[in-house]
């Protein structure tokens, strides 16, 4: 059953890992699928083995998210499911932090993901659905994971704030957040084989489940809150891993 059939969807950074498997689960469901990515050669790949449409875009540009937002309006019209997924890893202790990587991490995560909201809200359907991909970290406290695990808290209030400012046109806000995740992420740290096995021994050590996450598990729960089962669902974040967080 096709339970998106004719909807329009938007999947930032869905070249790779989650947002390509969203792409995945939503064309599955008769969705028309946009992604975007900041790699042109990576973007049109994808698209082509995903047989939706690649834009080239980075998040981290406003002038780039204005330009997909002209080109998706001018080719689709409105948009019924907006996934801002695209976002980056970095960080270091809070006395190690350079400016560097606290604007760049803050610059997509962020301001990049605030703004493709804020540049898309007049072309969304009403009734649409807009879902952020925040991250379990957001309400845990590691080391080094300042910069990183604040862009998503603070992704969590725009979601909430968002709820309520879009509620009168019926647009639904949530947020999917992720723990471990198993993606091409993890092979590319220039890790050994060895030091990368060790690395998932060590995480999944800290899940109660056992096991880390399938990027499809995420992308059937941004269908899920996509569809009219979650009509009545936004403003909510939605805890995915595995019970690491507990």
């Amino acid at each position: 059953m096709e339970t998106l059939k004719n909807k329009i969807a938007v999947v930032t950074g869905g070249n790779s890992g989650i947002g390509y498997a969203t792409a995945i689960e939503l064309k599955a469901q008769g969705a028309e699928v946009i992604i975007t990515g900041r790699r042109k050669e990576a973007v049109e790949t994808a698209a082509q083995e995903l047989g939706v449409t690649g834009l080239v875009a980075d998040q981290a540009s406003l002038t780039d998210i204005e330009q997909l937002v002209t080109t998706v309006k001018e080719k689709f019209g409105k948009v019924d499911i907006l996934f801002i997924n695209a976002g980056v890893l970095g960080g270091a202790g809070i006395a190690e932090a350079t400016e560097e990587t606290f604007d760049y991490v803050i610059g997509v995560n962020f301001k990049g993901a605030f703004f493709t909201l804020s540049r898309f809200i007049p072309i969304l359907n009403e009734g649409a659905s807009v879902v952020f991909l925040s991250s379990n970290t957001a309400s845990m406290n590691a080391a080094s994971s300042s910069i990183y695990s604040s862009t998503k808290a603070a992704l969590n209030s725009v979601m909430k704030i968002a709820a309520v400012e879009l509620a009168a046109r019926g647009i639904r806000v949530n947020a999917v957040s992720p723990g471990p995740i198993e993606t091409e992420i993890l092979n590319k740290q220039g890790l050994t084989d060895d030091e990368l096995i060790g690395l998932k021994d060590w995480i999944i050590g800290r899940v109660p489940l056992q096991q880390m996450g399938k990027a499809s598990d995420v992308g059937k729960m941004v269908v899920h809150l996509s569809t009219d089962a979650a009509s009545f669902v936004t403003g909510a974040e939605f805890l995915m891993d595995g019970g690491m967080s507990l």
